[in-house]
């Protein structure tokens, strides 16, 4: 496989992650993913932002967000984040000290 090809199946499998994660998966949480994979849709968004910013590309942390989400953070908050439990607090809390 040249090198072309696989840059462009390494982002159609970025692209299918996030459309799963934003389209059919609303209902998992970021603190939950952080809990259980140990990274979420803020640690993509930044992941963007910093390949961005490595290539020159002034983005900053909430064009990052916009650009992965589709939305500003906060309207992703509002529409889709409900209040994480006690349980994975304390469990998030527990894995990042």
């Amino acid at each position: 496989m040249d090198d072309q090809t696989r840059i462009e199946i390494e982002a159609a499998a970025f692209r299918r992650l996030q459309q799963h994660l934003m389209d059919e998966r609303k209902d998992v949480q970021n603190i939950d993913m952080m809990n259980l994979a140990g990274f979420c849709r803020n640690c993509l968004s930044r992941w963007y932002q910093e390949a961005a910013n490595e290539r020159g590309i002034a983005m900053t942390k909430d064009e990052g967000r916009e650009a992965y989400y589709g939305m500003p953070f906060a309207e992703w908050k509002e529409k889709y984040q409900t209040e994480a439990s006690a349980d994975a607090q304390a469990a998030f809390t527990e894995s990042h000290k």
